[in-house]
């Protein structure tokens, strides 16, 4: 297959998903749709390596991954952040009801070994899954090792439009008090200081410099200054703790655009967000080539009842406790579930949840005040730490038995 082709076909499933999105008025969202239509491709006539043939190979999605991640940084200040800190609380209930009623409800159904395999990866990405996956091969359990992929491969279908529903309801029941007048969001609590922020295209450290210096080139090379900073921070502290450069690059995306070294979306400014998502989204679909009808049929059933079972407690425990902190269970319940996906699709479903809802562009930025920031960090704080701390417990557990 040439490599234009294989983009077309690839543009082609991202549009569609766009439409029906946009026809369902975001009830269904487009991950979903295009994470059916990339299942039904590998099954019939896309070649396994169809992303990397149309021109985005794991390095470049790497790239990409921490350009973008930085970038949304920038959409957060170090007050929103800390002000994050229930959502942090919530996302950690969340997947302790994911741990406890599989612990408990699901050892009714399956065996210990199946429940260790399976937790780590329903909670987070590839990287648990992988390690699961590896444990349950020198533990001599191949269709466990199977299992662990499978779900990291499936949970979004789970994921994607359980999403898309709870941030519909949340959206709708903020926008109500918005148009009353019973909710001052927070972009508008501080909105001098926010339109100054979203009308300056230059940094404040760099203010001095002409204008005409300030390219799209040069917002792209401080990205990648940035970027660059919280990959050696992680390899730096690597022999003392264990910390994803990608969570690092929210960090220091937050302190860059806070200290004046990266002005607010940079990306966006430079014309590369929409590649970039682009690119990273076809990454992330590539993971669905391992989901074979073969093994699908062999472990249908420990999946969905795994995922079944997960999701349930994910959402009781998140409900329980965004009660007792104030939080609304539609919105603790959809922080809880970027655990089935992450980024980039926590981003994309809330943004096109929000587009759906209105299109008033003073609503749109209340309703992206209110969710993108908790849906972000709930994301970073599954995906890439808790999930992979729960791997190396559970990997430890499994190979002692």
């Amino acid at each position: 297959m040439s490599q234009m082709l294989a983009f077309t076909l690839l543009m082609g499933i991202l549009y569609i998903g766009d439409i029906i999105s946009a026809k369902t008025k975001a009830w269904v969202s487009s991950v979903f749709v295009c994470a059916v239509l990339f299942i039904i491709g590998y099954w019939t006539i896309f070649p396994a390596n169809i992303v990397e043939v149309a021109g985005i190979p794991s390095v470049v999605a790497t790239l990409l991954m921490y350009l973008l991640i930085t970038n949304m940084g920038t959409l957060l200040s170090v007050k929103e952040l800390i002000n994050q800190w229930k959502t942090i609380v919530i996302t950690l209930s969340g997947i302790a009801g994911i741990v406890v009623l599989l612990l408990t409800v699901g050892m009714l159904f399956f065996n210990l070994q199946t429940i260790l395999v399976a937790v780590p990866p329903l909670v987070g990405g590839v990287v648990s899954s992988l390690i699961m996956s590896e444990a349950a091969q020198q533990a001599g359990l191949m269709s466990l090792s199977v299992l662990a992929i499978l779900i990291y491969v499936m949970q979004g279908f789970a994921g994607y439009p359980l999403t898309s529903i709870m941030l519909k309801k949340e959206g709708k029941r903020m926008l109500a008090k918005y148009r009353s007048g019973e909710w001052v969001p927070t972009n508008e609590q501080e909105q001098e200081k926010t339109i100054k922020e979203e009308d300056e295209e230059i940094p404040k450290l760099f203010d001095k410099v002409p204008k005409r210096y300030h390219t799209n080139f040069s917002r792209f090379f401080r990205l990648s200054i940035v970027g660059m900073f919280a990959y050696y921070v992680s390899v730096w502290l690597a022999p003392f703790v264990s910390v994803s450069p990608f969570v690092l690059c929210l960090l220091f995306g937050v302190i860059a655009s806070s200290s004046g070294f990266l002005e607010k979306q940079p990306l966006q400014k430079a014309n590369g967000f929409g590649f970039a998502i682009l690119g990273l989204m076809l990454f992330i679909f590539d993971g669905l080539k391992n989901a074979t009808p073969e093994m699908l049929k062999e472990l249908l059933v420990p999946m969905v009842g795994i995922i079944v079972i997960g999701v349930f407690g994910m959402y009781v425990f998140s409900a329980i406790v965004g009660r007792l902190l104030g939080v609304s269970k539609e919105m603790a319940f959809a922080v809880s579930l970027t655990a089935l996906y992450g980024f980039p699709a926590d981003y994309i479903i809330t943004n096109e949840v929000i587009q759906a809802l209105t299109e008033d562009k003073k609503e749109q930025e209340a309703l992206t005040s209110h969710m993108l920031p908790p849906m972000l960090v709930a994301g970073f704080i599954t995906v890439t730490i808790v999930s992979v701390v729960l791997a190396g417990i559970f990997s430890s557990i499994l190979s002692n038995l």
